[in-house]
């Protein structure tokens, strides 16, 4: 029996245990945002849970119809909003709060009012849920720095303001991952125990990958410099095998896996979208405050992704992240463009 493996295994870093161990480097700090974080974490626990069983419901008649008392069953991304906005405004730490299922941004009432604004995307690949992809849910918070009423000005900060950004996927497993700016970490839940276990200490990207993530299918609509970059991924002109391609549709997923293996993720803007397809504070920003977290990059095309100042909170922006060396490679050529015009 090999003891020291089992000793290993009995010393679990939880996620609340890895957060509470951050506090105690701030000898100011009041436990405010482990509070808030315990309160996503309850989110994301019941959002796996209903994802799990969202075939089952359906099967069994919960999905979308009307209950006994006349109540309408929810779809399962409205559910996965309810729980989060309920569980940030339970907390008590939050201000003003952004999710990608609100038009517009919920102010929380004085008596429960914090610190905190949360921005985020309560169950992004949604429409992947009955094929069994992996789908997730993204948030970031910022702090909010005076005392007044909170407006929506409070949240339209860029991404270099966040505190923390964390994303948390459903798929063969359900992992957490997290940076409140000091690294980005891992954490799997384990359902025999209900929590989350510390799982990838410190990730970091590689500088460069052989994997790009893109929508092939916009690429007649695409503009030079990504029509060059992925013509360059697929018959690389210096020798170089070229890179494979791997696609989900969920960003979450894709994204992860950039994060663990390199390369690439692009979402471009094209002629169809303009301003590009993925919202720039509760899916943009997260996924590059993690990406440079880990030592990458992130790029809109024109600069770097974090210091982008959205007017409104749905405002939307391409974004190309992932390997510091892949990313490299993309803003050359939107540099090469830029001298020609």
């Amino acid at each position: 029996m090999d003891h020291a493996a089992d000793a290993h295994r009995t010393d679990l870093m939880t996620i609340t245990r890895f957060v509470l161990n951050e506090q105690s480097k701030y000898p100011e700090s009041r436990g405010d945002f482990t509070i808030l974080l315990s309160h996503i974490v309850l989110g994301c626990k019941f959002v796996c849970s209903a994802v799990n069983k969202a075939g089952l419901a359906k099967l069994i008649g919960l999905a979308g119809e009307t209950n006994i008392q006349g109540e309408e069953q929810k779809k399962l991304d409205v559910l996965s909003n309810d729980v989060f906005v309920k569980a940030l405004v339970s907390s008590g730490r939050t201000s003003v709060l952004v999710s990608e299922e609100d038009e517009e941004a919920t102010f929380v009432e004085p008596s429960k009012r914090g610190k905190y604004c949360v921005v985020f995307d309560p169950l992004d690949g949604s429409s992947n849920i009955d094929c069994g992809v992996s789908i997730g849910t993204i948030f970031g918070i910022y702090t909010l720095d005076h005392t007044d009423e909170p407006t929506t000005e409070d949240v339209l900060k860029p991404g270099n303001e966040m505190v923390a950004a964390g994303y948390c996927m459903y798929g063969s497993s359900c992992m957490l991952v997290l940076s409140t700016g000091t690294g980005v970490h891992g954490f799997t839940l384990d359902p025999s125990l209900g929590e989350f276990i510390l799982t990838h200490p410190d990730i970091k990207i590689p500088n460069k990958g052989n994997i790009y993530s893109v929508n092939e299918g916009n690429a007649q609509n695409w503009d030079g410099p990504t029509t060059k970059y992925v013509e360059k991924c697929k018959f690389p002109k210096d020798g170089s095998p070229a890179k494979s391609l791997r696609y989900v549709g969920s960003m979450v997923a894709d994204v992860h896996r950039t994060l663990l293996y390199g390369g690439i993720f692009l979402y471009p803007a094209d002629k169809k979208s303009p301003n590009g397809k993925l919202r720039v504070l509760y899916e943009v920003f997260p996924m590059s405050f993690l990406m440079e977290q880990a030592g990458g990059q992130a790029f809109t095309g024109k600069k770097r992704a974090l210091d982008l100042v959205p007017e409104k909170i749905h405002e939307r922006s391409p974004i190309f992240l992932g390997s510091y060396d892949d990313v490299e490679e993309i803003k050359a050529l939107y540099a090469e463009e830029e001298k020609k015009n």
